[in-house]
């Protein structure tokens, strides 16, 4: 008799109605033949799925989200001097063994548990629509898991049952065309019908499956070789054979993108400025960008963003004694490095000063689009007062790659005390390390209030139904979408498609939310696009300076290794794995700036 972990969820909203799951813990064992019984008893295994997401937030500095954003042409790597991981992942280098071995085991997890629940509930006696929503998600969840693995390291083992175990590494093509099976099985098995509760639904399952079949099918159209990955030939396949036998095309994924645009009931928000916290009811009429503009945040106060449709929730339990990963490490990390006065960078918080802006990114956008909101709604010049009153360069004698940018979309967002929090010891501060304390008053965990490590909680955005329009045009080879993203943007339509139009707008309306990297790989633009942040004017301890080629340089660096992660050395000793390409010598490991 199998047996199966149970997971408990238990649902706390604590004001923050966002935050659907706060807390998943390991109870116990039970037989498969007493599990599942009822609709409660999927939800609980389902909780563990969806945990994983927040798993990889108490060490995001290893997750692919986070390499993707450093690695591309638009973000360099940042930190201190002690920081090489950071700076690593943007050069393309290695900085220990096990740089990132930790993603690779928590995403493995959460596979496990995908999987864990799949197998049980294929003989499961229960109603149609509840067994189908759970194996649904559940595909979604582990397609996206392998999605990221594959895109992190490339191949890695396929495992689709809780027997599996000490697998190796199989056909690439086997392990893509089963990701882009599980989210068709999705978009099948799912109802038709828009969740608001942070869970996955069908229109979710189509959006991912465009982002998957772009990225392979581009990525992968010269071969398999490194050789054809690193080609700038670019000429997408058309079709993929899938495990069970069958084949998705192009057109399958037009049908499921076009059902997105046009059934889904996702929308844009109406003005790019409020998809972003820095437009929240506690701060917006204090910072000189937004006031008086009559913006206001599409989540203020738990309120649904109509544009995410795929997101990473947080929550106020979020602390050393339970993990870390309940807050969002994501904005922790890409926060104002330096330690300063929140005076000097309100309303932009805290933070360890990873991924600061590369001033190619901002003279490419000001050359194409001048009159683009979104260039100044993504990015802050810290030269700016309206935007940074009195930021120091090098304010942590330690910075390196500082520019004169940081990303605001994903930033910690401090604020005003409005005289509502009092500490139980000393004096109110002026300021607060995050806004998130005066909107979600009361029953935080203690150690988590007003900490500028564990107080940023306001939803990470992975899928957004701007995302969808441009995929459709891109697919469709049309500019309808492209003209609907830029008609948001205050920009006049475009008269006819073209790639590099569309190359651009993804560029502009993703800037910083690691979507450019996966971009500029499957369009075998890459090494052109990575040579422009070489001799880019940059800060080191506070002395400007340039960012100098490393290990060869960034082209020589992603025609080594195709953009993909050294695979860890703890996965190559169990034997299930070889290295990657391009991480066999010392030319791959960084030895500090």
């Amino acid at each position: 008799m199998k047996k199966i972990f149970l997971f408990a969820a238990t649902v706390a909203t604590l004001g923050l109605a966002s935050c659907s799951i706060d807390n998943v813990e390991n109870i116990g064992e039970m037989s498969t033949s007493e599990f599942p019984k009822t609709d409660g008893d999927i939800e609980s295994v389902l909780a563990g799925v969806y945990q994983n997401l927040n798993e990889t937030h108490a060490n995001p500095q290893c997750s692919f989200l986070y390499a993707a954003c450093l690695a591309s042409d638009d973000q360099l790597g940042g930190g201190g001097t002690n920081d090489k991981l950071m700076q690593a992942e943007d050069l393309l280098c290695n900085y220990n063994a096990d740089m990132t071995n930790q993603f690779y085991v928590d995403r493995y997890k959460g596979i496990a548990r995908a999987n864990t629940l799949l197998n049980v509930l294929e003989n499961a006696s229960m109603s149609e629509d509840i067994k189908n929503k759970g194996i649904g998600e559940s595909k979604f969840l582990r397609a996206f898991y392998y999605y990221e693995l594959s895109s992190m390291y490339g191949n890695v083992p396929l495992i689709t049952s809780p027997d599996q175990e000490n697998t190796a590494q199989g056909d690439v093509k086997v392990l893509w065309g089963q990701i882009l099976q599980d989210l068709r099985d999705a978009v099948q098995l799912l109802p038709a019908v828009k969740r608001t509760d942070g869970r996955i639904d069908k229109y979710t399952a189509e959006a991912m499956l465009g982002r998957a079949w772009l990225y392979y099918t581009g990525m992968y159209c010269n071969g398999t070789t490194t050789a054809d990955l690193v080609s700038t030939t670019y000429s997408p396949l058309t079709t993929v054979e899938l495990p069970d036998g069958t084949s998705l095309t192009k057109q399958d994924v037009i049908t499921a993108i076009d059902d997105c645009v046009n059934n889904s009931g996702y929308s844009l928000v109406p003005d790019f400025r409020n998809l972003w916290a820095y437009t929240n009811n506690k701060v917006v009429e204090d910072y000189p960008y937004t006031k008086g503009k009559s913006l206001a945040w599409v989540e203020n106060d738990n309120a649904v963003n109509p544009e995410a449709m795929f997101a990473i929730k947080f929550n106020k339990l979020a602390s050393w004694q339970t993990t870390i990963g309940y807050a969002n490490g994501i904005a922790l990390h890409f926060g104002v490095r330096g330690g300063q006065d929140y005076a000097k960078t309100f309303p932009f918080g805290q933070g360890w000063g990873a991924g600061p802006v590369a001033p190619n990114l901002v003279n490419d956008w000001k050359a194409a689009e001048p009159n683009d909101i979104r260039l100044q709604a993504t990015i802050a010049d810290v030269n700016n007062t309206d935007e940074m009153p009195a930021y120091t360069h090098g304010g942590w004698a330690d910075f390196v790659q500082e520019t004169d940018y940081y990303g605001k979309k994903w930033s910690p967002i401090c604020a005003k005390n409005d005289g509502s929090f009092a500490p139980k010891e000393g004096t109110a501060p002026a300021y607060l390390a995050c806004f998130e304390t005066l909107m979600y008053p009361g029953n935080w965990d203690t150690s988590g209030e007003n900490n500028f490590q564990l107080s940023n909680i306001h939803d990470l955005v992975l899928i957004r139904f701007a995302d969808v329009l441009l995929m459709q045009s891109e697919l469709k080879e049309d500019a309808s979408g492209i003209n609907k993203v830029r008609a948001r943007a205050g920009l006049p339509a475009i008269n006819g498609y073209s790639l590099q139009a569309l190359q651009n707008e993804r560029r502009w309306e993703f800037a910083c939310e690691g979507i450019r990297w996966n971009d500029i790989r499957r369009w075998h633009i890459a090494a052109t696009q990575l040579a422009k942040q070489e001799n880019q004017p940059v800060y080191y301890c506070g002395n400007p300076g340039t960012n100098t080629a490393h290990n060869g340089g960034y082209v020589a660096r992603y025609n080594a290794t195709a953009g993909f992660q050294k695979m860890p050395e703890t996965q190559i000793a169990l034997g299930t794995v070889k290295q990657n390409d391009g991480w066999t010598d010392a030319t791959s490991e960084y030895g500090g700036w």
